[in-house]
C-alpha cells in the first residue's frame, strides 16, 4: 500500500477493525459449534449430567441429537470422500 493510498483509506481503519474482529468472533463460534472434539466433549458431558440426574432422559436425548447432527453436518474429515 503506497503512501497516498494508506492517507485516503484511513478514515476507513476503524471500519476494518470491526471487520476483523467480526471474523474473528465468526471463526471462534464456528469452531465451538461445529470441532468434532469440542462436540465429543459436550456429548461426555451430557452423558454425565444424564447419570447424575442433572438431565432427564428426553432433555439428554434433544442435546445428543442436536450435537450428533452439529458433528454429522461436517461430512468425513479433511472435507473430501472417505474411501
Amino acid at each position: 500500500m503506497g503512501l497516498f493510498t494508506g492517507l485516503a483509506t484511513l478514515p476507513l481503519a476503524p471500519v476494518r477493525g470491526v471487520v476483523w474482529i467480526a471474523e474473528r468472533i465468526h471463526d471462534e463460534a464456528h469452531r465451538q459449534l461445529y470441532d468434532p472434539e469440542v462436540i465429543k466433549q459436550r456429548l461426555e458431558e451430557v452423558a454425565e449430567a444424564r447419570e447424575s440426574g442433572e438431565l432427564t432422559e428426553e432433555e439428554a436425548a434433544r442435546e445428543e441429537d442436536e450435537l450428533v447432527r452439529r458433528l454429522m453436518s461436517q461430512g468425513p474429515p479433511g472435507g473430501g470422500l472417505e474411501v
